[in-house]
């Protein structure tokens, strides 16, 4: 799941217009493109002709094979001039993966009254070919490559294909069942690998404690830099036992050799309470470093969140940790205000101020490894992918940090336009009290990459469906 993302630049002319015009366009579009997304692999048609644009049918499938042994993520087709819809048409639906058509702005007519592009014209006629091939497509307004509607437009599209490419067939893995009462987290794992490819990877809790006490046993190496992680990231409440960072360090060593070895880029966990019976720790403070290293995991072995972190996590190109918090009560002073809260897995680089890990507060056990500390401020992105009755959606909500009292755990209150219309959709729609936040603005990044998904439904609280297609639009 590593693996580079990849985008297919497919431009593409009529034979009938210019022919200079039309590789002008194609030059200056990709090298506008490569600036803004400099550590994407771009694989273009150079190969194809000495233009390097798609013109013919003919080369409709000469290109899909390209792309498909390139193992593209995504197809970018500018229209240099009105453009070949058939070939457009023809090559992406053999290729099978988003597709971003767009018309840079046509110039005024020459002083005779010809034109040289056309390229608005050939995208309606484009779109409408797509959608009798079935193929599923974006679009930005026509508009010039320095336009910021096209920037943003283009980053849109590009990180809806990346939550498209970690989303489809990921392994996620599952240590340790559901606590018992925990109805909410079920999930259908055969309704998951069946329409989106998704695997759930289980292990066996009981295999992880043997791990952490076998490492304990005989510390090595690995060990030892996991300690020096955990006593360096936070500090640790007084009167805890000495071996407190050394089983938590083994429990995350244990994790990240398992997550590996498994392949998975996700994971849920039972945090309790066999865990504490077993090895006397709460994985909360681990569950923190390994969000921070971009590996999300879902407490209460609640896989529906573990997804959600892992969409929101791609949308932003795993630049930022995510964070799995509990919808816990409204704030005490402001009514569209909402408390995030959870025991204490929050991403530690989020943390603002003293950053300290302590005992669990509610657990009957009160074992230690739960962290203690609030989240910056800062605009956040809110999002659960859940279902009922194999109806899947996507809920996308986005509000700002705000003041709020102190919490025991990790914790944040967010302000967001409406709270009661929150309130009603995550009550009447398919969504539990989880959610999975993270910094910045994604809902029209998940507004676009739900258009590929026939299985998932976007369902957007604030901002609204039209602004986000408004922001997208100006």
């Amino acid at each position: 799941m590593k693996k580079e993302f990849v985008l297919g630049y497919m431009p593409t002319r009529r034979v009938f217009f210019s022919k200079e015009e039309s590789f002008k366009e194609k030059t200056k579009t990709l090298a506008a493109i490569k600036n803004l997304i400099p550590n994407v692999k771009i694989v273009d048609l150079e190969f194809l002709n000495e233009e390097g644009l798609l013109i013919t049918e003919d080369d409709a499938l000469v290109v899909a094979k390209k792309f498909i042994a390139e193992e593209v993520d995504a197809v970018f087709a500018p229209h240099c001039n009105f453009g070949c819809e058939g070939a457009v048409a023809i090559a992406a639906r053999a290729i099978r993966k988003p597709l971003l058509i767009w018309a840079p702005r046509d110039a005024a007519p020459e002083p005779d009254g010809s034109r040289l592009r056309d390229s608005q014209c050939g995208l309606f006629a484009t779109s409408k070919v797509l959608q009798r091939f079935g193929v599923k497509f974006t679009y930005i307004l026509t508009s010039h490559v320095t336009d910021e509607v096209f920037k943003k437009g283009f980053l849109n599209f590009i990180a809806a294909a990346n939550v498209l490419k970690k989303f489809r067939n990921a392994r996620i893995g599952q240590i340790g069942s559901r606590p018992r009462d925990f109805y909410s987290v079920i999930a259908n794992e055969s309704e998951l690998l069946e329409k989106f490819g998704i695997s759930v990877i289980p292990v066996d809790p009981s295999a992880i404690y043997r791990d952490v006490r076998s490492r304990l046993a005989s510390p090595d190496a690995q060990l030892k830099d996991a300690i020096d992680l955990v006593k360096s990231t936070a500090t640790f409440a007084a009167g805890q036992s000495d071996d407190v960072p050394q089983k938590l360090a083994a429990l995350y060593v244990a994790i990240k050799n398992w997550a590996a070895s498994e392949n998975v880029s996700a994971a849920s966990i039972q945090c309790w309470d066999s865990m504490q019976q077993e090895i006397g720790i709460c994985p909360c403070y681990i569950n923190s470093l390994l969000a921070d290293e971009m590996f999300p995991i879902g407490c209460e072995a609640d896989i529906p969140g573990t997804i959600s972190s892992l969409m929101l996590q791609s949308a932003q190109f795993d630049k930022e940790p995510v964070f799995l918090a509990d919808l816990t009560i409204r704030h005490p002073e402001d009514d569209n205000a909402e408390l995030l809260w959870h025991c204490g897995p929050f991403p530690a680089s989020l943390a603002k101020g003293a950053k300290r890990v302590g005992n669990h507060f509610v657990l009957p056990s009160h074992a230690p490894g739960v962290c203690d500390w609030e989240l910056k401020d800062g605009h956040l992105s809110l999002v659960r992918f859940d279902s009922i009755n194999g109806k899947y959606s996507l809920f996308s909500g986005e509000g700002d940090v705000v003041k709020g009292p102190y919490n025991l755990g990790t914790y944040c209150y967010v302000k967001v336009a409406d709270w009661p219309l929150w309130e009603r959709k995550l009550v009447e729609g398919p969504y539990i009290h989880h959610i999975a936040g993270a910094y910045g603005s994604t809902s029209s990044i998940f507004y676009e990459a739900c258009k590929y998904e026939d299985e998932l439904a976007f369902d957007p609280a604030t901002p609204s469906l039209n602004e986000i297609k408004q922001n997208l639009e100006y």
